[in-house]
């Protein structure tokens, strides 16, 4: 900080030193050297990683499936990856996505399937420990 005739510098004349200061070697001080920001690299990489993430199934989810002689087509499977992916972009932890007849509780961090059933299981049609359903 810089003191000029025993004064202190206003807000002001502080505010604008520091918007002075937002560019580093010729370009704005959150762009990368080929001009790319620190928040598009992000989107990218979450993007990526969130299209690229496979859908695991937990072993107490394939035994649900094994037991229960349910076979998911390769459609249902992408139908469910793509529910994970949007249960993940609204923020939901636990979801419950329902694909034809099946339901899946998903844990979206870890991209797993923690358990699944039919139609004919959810007798109660009640779900706990969820914080959100996508229906895809």
């Amino acid at each position: 900080m810089k003191i000029q005739n025993n004064q202190f510098l206003s807000i002001e004349q502080l505010q604008d030193q520091y918007l002075q200061q937002t560019k580093v070697n010729g370009q704005p001080a959150d762009t990368t050297s080929n001009g790319i920001t620190f928040q598009d690299i992000l989107k990218q990489q979450v993007q990526q990683n969130t299209e690229s993430a496979e859908v695991k199934f937990s072993k107490h989810a394939a035994t649900r499936l094994s037991d229960r002689n349910i076979e998911l087509t390769d459609n249902q499977l992408e139908r469910l990856k793509e529910g994970t992916q949007r249960a993940s972009e609204k923020g939901i932890n636990e979801s419950l996505v329902l694909v034809d007849s099946l339901a899946f509780i998903v844990n979206i961090p870890n991209n797993t399937v923690v358990t699944a059933m039919s139609q004919a299981e959810t007798k109660e049609n009640v779900f706990t420990n969820i914080d959100g359903a996508v229906i895809i």
